[in-house]
């Protein structure tokens, strides 16, 4: 703005702009206040009138001396040619012609050399402004014969302010709370919040709710937005899906719901981040209250996760799944991550056990602390039963007192004292010390450091790696960890798995396995690989070898390949095509010796 009011002022108009910033930002608008400032009857001036003859003629579209060209549709170098035609006229009532190319990216190749001359040496009085929304489209010849001007996207509160100017000059009454919504659903575009200013007046009346902006935006409001993250922060997944029942009752639409919980979660991530409201999402002193609000109350990495299962949700719902049942899977998934087996659902639920106090905090239950860690995972079990046996020197007197005292009922094995231990700790220090067992023991990464807690997270670092490169976790997955030395670890391949061994191998995909590996156990290890004909702990994660359904739907996912139908015949003469039945399940391998086949 400042170098066009100079330029207008001073006198020194360039011939050629172009106007660069997305849909709605006023680019073409921009270009016609500068024709009427360069052909205003009191001008050159830098605040047109608006009641000459050329304003006015310019304000309705109808000067001669102002040609606004639709480049997406006129784009052939016969319509540059009319240009160039015209452009040799002097203007008809004012000072300079004004050419307006509207989308000027879409104009060809062709047309583009044949206006290249044109806008290098154009006649007198006469200047081009090309708006275009890919700059990027334009060819670099063209942009260094212009003066380039970049239009931001406004802010939700410079948007508001100008309905709230456009409704007070049309005496339209609206409250803020509908400004607010009207603003926000723009996404940046002038014009698309004075459209909708305008079909809500059609709707409504002067007299607009904000009752009336929902109903004709089909946006959800935020006291509903702000109830479903508060009962996912909660752990609540019945009041969340309640909230999404409540939206679908208003007849609003449940990927709609999503886009505007997506948003509400963003808001609540700038604000953490930031500690404070920021300028593009200050609406009013109360919506920036409730938001400031939650974003203390509400966990940082609840909001990331949500807005990672929101993500997911939609990119469901673009690839053809039903909207609302995925949305309605992403909040139950982050309300309760217990359920989720994922890498993120399991340090969901370790970031929620390091915060326990502030998740439990509705009343006495410390039986209920154990509880939580038992179901989890094998993991879990492991780290326990180690943290079971490690009191061993103190629990010794004890089980030597009630053996005496009751030898009957005691038993030879180390077990059952356990359970008769607990009733005698709470007269003495046994408590205290049972208590802290746990939690000393959960974040300690020693406990992955020998080969048998290795092995139990060796499914986890599978899973991890196999999120993040499918090919590469299908491939370690046939790995097992058979020895661990200090800080270096070998896996080993069965003997016949000679091109997996070489493929793991490969630098980017062993650092790709330390990298889960360190992320899973908390510690570095440097990688070797062997083959070996018998691997200790050959079982599966999934609790035994694959059976020949396992091996077809594997072949079937890895290769892209289709079963043949059984019962189907080589070709004559017995050349070409050798089907071979397996006699249990219709499935043929089929092998050609023709090219192409």
């Amino acid at each position: 703005m400042r170098t066009l009011r100079n330029a207008v002022a001073s006198g020194k108009v360039h011939h050629a702009y172009l106007f660069v910033g997305s849909r709605g930002t006023g680019k073409t608008s921009m270009a016609k206040i500068l024709a009427a400032c360069v052909n205003c009857e009191r001008g050159p001036t830098t605040e047109p009138c608006g009641e000459c003859e050329s304003c006015l003629s310019i304000a309705r579209a109808t000067s001669l001396d102002v040609i606004e060209m639709d480049a997406a549709s006129n784009n052939s170098v016969d319509d540059i040619r009319e240009l160039r035609e015209s452009v040799a006229y002097a203007p008809v009532s004012g000072r300079r012609k004004v050419y307006i190319l509207d989308e000027a990216h879409m104009l060809s190749t062709a047309a583009w050399n044949a206006f290249l001359k044109t806008l290098e040496e154009p006649p007198p009085n006469t200047v081009f402004v090309l708006a275009t929304t890919e700059a990027g489209k334009v060819p670099a010849t063209v942009v260094d014969r212009c003066h380039r001007f970049d239009f931001h996207r406004p802010t939700v509160e410079q948007i508001a302010s100008v309905v709230r100017r456009v409704a007070a000059a049309e005496s339209i009454e609206i409250p803020p709370p509908a400004v607010a919504a009207l603003a926000r659903s723009a996404t940046g575009s002038f014009r698309d919040a004075l459209g909708t200013l305008e079909q809500l007046v059609t709707y409504s009346g002067t007299e607009i709710a904000l009752e009336d902006v929902l109903a004709v935006l089909g946006v959800a409001d935020a006291r509903l937005l702000e109830e479903t993250v508060d009962a996912v922060a909660a752990g609540d997944a019945a009041r969340a899906l309640k909230a999404v029942e409540e939206c679908a009752e208003q007849g609003r639409d449940a990927g709609s719901f999503a886009s505007d919980l997506e948003v509400r979660a963003r808001e609540l991530l700038v604000v953490q981040a930031l500690g404070e409201v920021p300028g593009e999402l200050s609406l009013t002193p109360e919506s920036d209250a409730a938001l400031s609000a939650q974003a203390e109350r509400v966990d940082h990495a609840t909001v990331l996760r949500l807005l990672e299962l929101l993500g997911e949700a939609m990119e469901a719902v673009r690839a053809g799944a039903d909207a609302r049942t995925r949305l309605e899977l992403a909040l139950v998934k982050a309300a309760r991550p217990e359920i989720d087996g994922s890498m993120r659902a399991l340090l969901a639920r370790i970031e929620r056990l390091e915060h326990g106090g502030a998740v439990q905090q509705g009343g006495p239950s410390p039986a209920q602390r154990p509880a939580a860690p038992q179901t989890p995972d094998p993991d879990a079990r492991a780290t326990q039963a180690l943290a079971a046996q490690a009191p061993d020197p103190d629990a010794v007197d004890a089980m030597a007192a009630q053996a005496t005292d009751a030898p009957d009922a005691q038993g030879p094995g180390g077990d059952p004292p356990a359970p008769t231990a607990a009733p005698a700790a709470p007269a003495g220090p046994a408590a205290p010390t049972s208590a802290p067992a746990a939690p000393t023991t959960a974040p300690a990464a020693p406990a992955a450091s020998d080969l048998e807690s290795v092995c139990s997270l060796w499914p986890a670092v599978v899973e991890l790696v196999r999120g993040e490169h499918a090919l590469l976790g299908a491939l370690i997955a046939e790995a097992r960890p058979v020895a661990v030395d200090g800080e270096d670890l070998t896996l080993a391949f069965a003997s016949t798995a000679q091109f997996l061994k070489k493929k793991a191998e490969d630098p980017a995909n062993r650092a790709a396995v330390g990298e889960a590996l360190r992320a899973v156990t908390g510690g570095r290890w440097r990688l070797s690989y062997e083959l070996r004909e018998v691997l200790a702990g050959q079982d599966r994660p999934d609790g035994g070898e694959d059976s020949e359904e396992e091996w077809v739907r594997r072949f079937i996912e890895e290769f892209d390949a289709e079963e043949i139908p059984g019962g189907w015949e080589s070709a004559p003469g017995g050349a070409g095509t050798h089907p071979i039945n397996d006699g249990e399940h219709g499935v043929q391998a089929v092998t050609s010796n023709e090219k192409g086949a």
